[in-house]
């Protein structure tokens, strides 16, 4: 998403409470007085009317979107073969705790990521040199390192909690110096008319399960497509910093991710996946758990 949602539901939740709120304060008792004085109906103001109808339903979808569960969209295949492009996933948005809409500031803590989770976060920029320090940037290139990042959220997995000590070098992952062990299930299977797919097919990706401490998931590899940086490298440390998690795509070889942007701030946590409720094109996957 490049738009701020819960922003706009939060802004037309206050317009249609001030604007309730006013009238009744200031003008409805008056308009009841004159409707009496008349005999007649005196109707509402239209946006009164419609401040009034729509309040209530605006403010339960904001706090439903802003503490229960939240839906999105996967639009790329950096999660393939857990997510697929197209999917419609729901989103828990008390797993960490509840956050303020809008301003995502955490007012109630609830928990923390683990290892293995599927998480949806604000996108944090890209790490660029900008003189002697590092900054966040929205390009890619670095080459203005003061572009604007964003609004976008994204998903990946947890890889690395705060104080681990995190290698990556090509099929090799390393959690405090421990390798991370991997099952060949064989080569990977999808529908060719669909892209990422297709391109999957192409470069001859394979499927494994992946045992992430107590969590054993799918993961998709494919050397021949890319080569993304290791870690540690020159702008990604080993030790993944306090109050930052490091994560990477279930397609270890088409995932732009902790490798190339660094850990992603806990501030930036929308919540954890946790269900496929729709694909249009693949029934099938309607009601899979995400894990």
């Amino acid at each position: 998403m490049d738009f701020d949602f819960s922003a706009i539901l939060l802004g037309l939740t206050v317009l249609f409470g001030v604007v309730w709120l006013i009238d009744r304060m200031f003008f409805f008792k008056a308009r009841k007085e004159r409707a009496a004085a008349s005999g007649e109906e005196i109707p509402e103001p239209v946006a009164v009317d419609w401040s009034r109808s729509l309040f209530p339903v605006v403010l339960v979808v904001l706090v439903l979107r802003s503490f229960v569960a939240e839906p999105f969209r996967i639009p790329s295949g950096s999660m393939m073969p857990t997510l697929n492009v197209g999917d419609f996933i729901l989103v828990n948005k008390f797993s960490y705790g509840l956050r303020l809409p809008a301003f995502n500031t955490k007012f109630l803590s609830l928990g923390e990521p683990k290892r293995g989770d599927v998480v949806v976060f604000r996108f944090p920029g890209y790490l660029c040199q900008d003189g002697e320090k590092m900054v966040r940037s929205g390009d890619i290139t670095c080459a203005n390192p003061h572009a604007p990042v964003e609004n976008q959220n994204w998903i990946k997995r947890v890889v690395g909690l705060p104080g681990d000590r995190i290698e990556v070098h090509g099929d090799t992952l390393l959690i405090n110096d421990v390798p991370v062990s991997a099952d060949a299930i064989g080569p990977y299977v999808g529908d060719p008319k669909q892209q990422e797919s297709r391109l999957m097919l192409e470069m001859g990706a394979t499927v494994w399960n992946e045992h992430l401490g107590n969590v054993t998931h799918k993961i998709a590899r494919m050397p021949a497509y890319n080569t993304p940086p290791s870690i540690p490298n020159d702008k990604v440390p080993s030790l993944v910093p306090q109050g930052c998690y490091l994560v990477m795509g279930d397609n270890r070889y088409n995932s732009t991710d902790s490798r190339w942007w660094g850990c992603m701030p806990e501030q930036n946590l929308a919540g954890r996946a946790f269900l496929v409720w729709m694909n249009i094109s693949d029934p099938k996957r309607i009601g899979t758990s995400i894990h």
